[in-house]
């Protein structure tokens, strides 16, 4: 289980890193508009997140 966990926390540095290098601009806006969020609205969006990530693996390892 915990190798699962780094496997996947490699795989979101890979796909954020090749976000960065393919689209160096686009990152670069996407960052300057995120700073202009209140930390309540990231928190939120996070854990809207984080929950469907969560689900997604639910899914996957219950159906797959």
């Amino acid at each position: 289980m915990l190798h699962d966990l780094f496997v996947a926390l490699a795989l979101v540095l890979v796909i954020e890193g090749l976000l960065y290098a393919a689209f160096p601009s686009k990152m670069r806006g996407l960052v300057e508009r995120l700073a202009q969020f209140t930390d309540t609205a990231l928190r939120q969006t996070g854990l809207f997140t984080a929950a469907v990530g969560v689900a997604f693996i639910w899914i996957i390892k219950e159906f797959f």
